[in-house]
């Protein structure tokens, strides 16, 4: 006799085909009777226990009152979502080479997120791709887009292209006062299937247009960085007792005050966070003091404030803005070394000879109280024409004035110091970038008039040279006693880059000698000084900076490459780096011989800041490009010569010679041929001519498009 089926047996097949065709998916009982045409309630229940069924029999696993195929032998891998501009992306897992993931596959995945994720075959050939299986931690919960109402409707289109999903905003928003094209910052509140758009609540209006603050917006909600502090870490902030005890300087700090101090910082500064002191010992020697603000005095660690600042990490300077890492009431007032007020300071003070020996360190809490506020350009007159007189036309101030004798010697004798250090250092090995870095002109309403280059001059070398002493000479006292501690690291540069780097020099007439370590360095000083000045200056800088390692923080040692230190770590700038505060914290419990809590979890805290720090750099040269791009606005149909500073199979980019300026000439706008991308020689080549592009190369081109909104500069050749 036939065994019987199960009165449940259709709902089995039927279930299991949908599992076969949706792998990656979860249902919920109803939505599989919606499926399956399922509306009978009596049917609804056989249905809902042949789900519970084959769920028992481990077919089907339960989470979260939602089934799903359960896959054995699966092996799950962590990585980063990186999205193209196809909607399809590729997933960054330290373990794997980048993985391809179709964007059906992404599963509610957005760009950078974090997400768990399996491999499997493709179709076609061996390959594998990836299909993610959760999102485990989003990189950003907040964008920014235009609004579209449709039949009462609302959804939000984000401006991020990498974007590639409409928001849904439920009824109860202020749909009432919203109109069709105006731009809002919404936060994302829920998003379970990627088969239907993700929900989200308004938070800001940003106007009716898309304009630069929109855009700036716009960047920082691209890279998950904030634009403001919550208004309870504000009220926090102004609740902090910023006076100054005479008790607490008595009782814990070495008094300064009435030591020479001077602040040199960029004319337009508004935290001055380092200063340095001068007092002559004798004839020979001298006592001079790396001065930083003591921000942890006033960031108690584990409250509100601290953890705002931590999951912040860093400050983000935009072209036209600052977003800081601490409320302003820290950042510019209570920390910030202001002249001729008294500040609590965390330093490093040393006793220098005249070839800059260092005969003794100390490191502790003290008081200060800075006599005079320099801005790079007033220090460096100084310097250049041993004068105690600034003039009207550098003076920062209203009018020209006059500083005393003292402060001017100070500053000399400083200045000699830090190039007796500088010279020290490259002939120890240190990498000297002099990358030019681009800096604008802003009108009063924040548009670039003007694009100027950075010049590191002699004043910024001397403060430079002695917060490198400080960093340096801090990160030796703590590393030396082999305690756990935050280092600044930066690994030796991938030789296959530098072979890269190698034959596309040898087209300009340069060599790399990569014998060693120590040649390596003398011939990659050596090119970057061959440069200097020439037309392929910047790209060669560029491509040299691209084959070094990623400087990152890490409480294991390896030194710093670039540098050329054993030991380096960053203690000179806490205002707008976090790592800076958990060095002052570290250095003053080792100090003190006080037990410090949570060490355990001090790597984990140094990922956290350098990735940070990768956002907020990302973040800035998206600023930059965008306002090169406005400056270029007004200059369409121009001609302007560039330097072709990458070749791809899409095209040539062109970095114009004036104002470093770079946009993308289209490969199909190239008319005179038919060309491809050669690799090996990293040109565009004509495949009836033979005719040649490649990086280096001095071209004429016309301004075609400038895409505000896209950020992007399209050119063609002339």
């Amino acid at each position: 006799m036939k065994k019987r089926k199960s009165s449940n047996f259709k709902y089995v097949q039927s279930i299991l085909k949908i599992f076969d065709k949706y792998p990656d998916k979860s249902f919920k009982a109803n939505q599989i009777a919606v499926i399956l045409g399922v509306g009978d309630k009596n049917k609804k229940k056989i249905l809902a226990n042949t789900l519970d069924e084959l769920s028992a029999k481990k077919k089907l696993v339960k989470v979260d009152k939602a089934y799903q195929l359960l896959k054995k032998n699966r092996i799950l891998y962590k990585g980063r979502v990186e999205l193209t501009s196809s909607g399809n992306a590729y997933i960054i897992c330290e373990e794997l080479e980048d993985v391809f993931v179709h964007r059906s596959k992404l599963n509610t995945a957005l760009n950078r997120d974090e997400v768990s994720f399996y491999l499997v075959k493709r179709n076609k050939g061996n390959k594998t791709e990836a299909h993610v299986e959760k999102v485990l931690k989003r990189n950003r919960t907040e964008f920014i887009g235009a609004v579209m109402i449709q039949n009462n409707t609302v959804f939000v289109r984000p401006l991020d292209d990498k974007i590639f999903t409409d928001f849904f905003i439920p009824s109860g928003e202020i749909k009432s006062t919203l109109k069709n094209g105006e731009i809002v910052a919404i936060e994302m509140t829920k998003w379970q299937n990627p088969e239907m758009s993700p929900y989200a609540r308004i938070v800001k209006k940003l106007g009716k247009e898309i304009n630069q603050d929109v855009q700036m917006h716009a960047i920082l909600s691209e890279f998950g960085l904030p634009h403001e502090f919550p208004y309870e870490v504000q009220k926090a902030a102004e609740l902090i007792d910023i006076s100054i005890s005479e008790d607490e300087i008595k009782k814990n700090r070495n008094d300064f005050r009435d030591i020479l101090t001077i602040t040199i910082d960029p004319k337009d500064a508004k935290d001055f966070d380092d200063a340095i002191s001068f007092e002559k010992t004798d004839e020979n020697t001298f006592k001079i003091g790396v001065h930083i603000a003591d921000v942890t005095h006033y960031l108690e660690e584990g409250r509100l404030l601290d953890q705002e600042a931590f999951e912040r990490g860093t400050s983000v300077y935009l072209v036209d803005r600052v977003v800081p890492m601490l409320p302003e009431v820290l950042s510019n007032q209570a920390c910030s070394l202001r002249p001729h007020e008294n500040k609590y300071t965390f330093s490093a003070v040393f006793e220098i000879d005249e070839s800059a020996n260092i005969l003794f360190q100390w490191f502790g809490k003290t008081a200060i109280c800075s006599d005079e506020r320099f801005a790079y350009e007033e220090a460096e007159y100084i310097l250049e024409h041993n004068t105690e007189v600034i003039p009207d036309e550098i003076s920062i101030r209203s009018g020209s004035y006059k500083i005393s004798q003292e402060i001017k010697e100070a500053l000399i004798t400083l200045n000699r110091l830090a190039k007796i250090l500088r010279s020290r250092r490259m002939a120890l090995g240190a990498i000297s970038f002099e990358k030019q870095e681009v800096r604008f002109e802003l009108d009063d309403n924040g548009n670039p008039q003007e694009v100027y280059f950075k010049e590191s001059k002699q004043a910024n070398k001397l403060i430079e040279e002695f917060m490198l002493l400080a960093n340096k000479r801090v990160a030796a006292f703590i590393g030396k006693q082999k305690k756990d501690f935050v280092y600044r690291i930066h690994d030796e540069p991938d030789l296959e880059k530098l072979m890269a780097l190698n034959s596309l020099i040898r087209k300009f007439g340069h060599e790399l000698n990569l014998k060693d370590k120590k040649t390596t360095t003398a011939s990659i000083n050596q090119l970057l000084s061959d440069v200097q000045g020439s037309g392929e200056q910047n790209m060669v800088d560029t491509l040299a900076i691209r084959s070094m390692s990623k400087a990152v923080y890490s409480t294991e040692n390896i030194g710093h490459y670039g540098l050329a230190f054993d030991y380096y770590t960053h203690f000179t700038s806490p205002i707008r780096r976090y790592p800076d505060v958990l060095v002052h914290r570290l250095l003053y419990a080792y100090l003190k011989e006080q037990k410090v809590k949570d060490l355990s979890n001090y790597e984990a805290y140094c990922k956290h800041c350098s990735s940070r720090e990768v956002l907020a750099t990302n973040a800035e040269r998206e600023s930059i490009k965008y306002m090169q791009v406005k400056y270029m606005e007004t200059r369409v149909n121009r001609v302007f010569e560039g330097i072709i500073s990458g070749v791809t199979d899409w095209g040539l980019y062109v970095e114009l010679v004036d104002n470093k300026c770079e946009g993308l000439v289209r490969i199909k706008s190239i008319l005179d041929d038919i060309y491809y991308f050669d690799s090996e020689q990293y040109a565009l080549v004509g495949h009836h001519t033979a005719n040649t592009y490649q990086i280096g190369q001095e071209v004429a081109i016309r301004v075609v498009e400038a895409d505000l909104l896209k950020r992007q500069l399209t050119f063609e050749l002339t």
